[in-house]
């Protein structure tokens, strides 16, 4: 069952990524990014209201009451690093066809897998090891397709970002082990749901800031800003797959690392409608780096449980 949901969130998160491309397409990236983390956060308000006011109790698993400046601080750090690397992302997926962004985005875990073995000196098994190898040859030859279209790797500053997107959501990633593991093992020992409800907030005021002294003074001289209904299904279908994730998370048996490499599926979502719906080009040769891809996970999931 827990397989299920992780499925679900995949595909949930595939559609988060086809939502943000419709809501960008000629549209300006920091108002929209902002509307993003306001959805987001007002998803998760009420938890924080309702722990701080006593509706939640403290040992209830939806329990975010407010914790001490050190804990407080340690999840605005993470929200600095989130949004870090959604900027980076909405300006990559804005301007790159979603043929790209997809596999590129696909290749965090490994990225996350190579941090753990440079900062945690975690060791890596021979399937692992076959990932990490297998995503360089995908990477590579994703960046041979790209050329096919005029997009270079080393010298397109969309790229640069999207790659920036997927290192800070590496560092995320690794920065949650410490964020969620035990005391004993030298974490925090928070709640999932206490670090999304209050990163989330830290989000939206730290974006709020960039929009109102950065974006604003400057509006006219950029692309204006459209509102699209398509906005809020942003928010909608990240809060869902979220949901479904740590859903998975919590049932008997399941298995973290497997979940996390599954969710990364959501690449079919949007290559999908990339190719059929937007009509992108040269999908045949980025179809074959994104079987690669996908290998490289399925390694990563072998590793995982071996």
């Amino acid at each position: 069952m827990w397989f299920l949901f992780a499925l679900i969130s995949a595909f949930l998160l595939g559609c988060y990524d086809v939502f943000k491309k419709i809501s960008l397409r000629e549209n300006a990236v920091i108002p929209v990014l902002w509307c993003n983390t306001l959805f987001c956060s007002l998803f998760f308000l009420p938890i924080i209201i309702g722990s701080q006011a006593g509706f939640i109790a403290p040992d209830a698993t939806y329990f975010a009451g407010w914790q001490d400046f050190r804990v407080q601080s340690a999840v605005m750090l993470k929200a600095v690093i989130v949004l870090s690397s959604w900027i980076c992302g909405y300006y990559g997926i804005k301007h790159l066809p979603l043929t790209i962004v997809g596999p590129i985005n696909a290749t965090r875990p490994v990225l996350t897998l190579v941090g753990a073995l440079v900062i945690f000196g975690e060791s890596l098994n021979l399937w692992q090891w076959l990932g990490v190898v297998t995503a360089i040859v995908a990477f590579w030859l994703l960046k041979r397709s790209g050329k096919k279209e005029g997009i270079s790797f080393s010298g397109d500053r969309w790229v640069i970002l999207l790659i920036m997107a997927a290192l800070f959501g590496a560092i995320s990633g690794l920065y949650d082990k410490f964020l969620l593991a035990p005391e004993e093992q030298g974490g925090l020992g928070l709640s999932n749901i206490f670090v999304q409800s209050w990163y989330n907030l830290y989000q939206f005021i730290l974006m709020s800031l960039i929009t109102a002294f950065i974006w604003f003074p400057h509006r006219k001289n950029g692309t204006p800003f459209v509102w699209r209904g398509s906005i809020v299904f942003i928010s909608l279908f990240l809060t869902l797959a979220d949901m479904s994730y740590f859903y998975a998370l919590h049932l008997p048996g399941a298995l973290l690392a497997v979940i996390s490499m599954t969710r990364r599926s959501s690449v079919l979502v949007s290559f999908a409608f990339g190719a059929l719906f937007l009509h992108e080009h040269n999908v045949r040769s980025k179809f074959f780096d994104l079987l690669l891809v996908l290998l490289s996970l399925a390694f990563l999931c072998l590793g995982a449980v071996a």
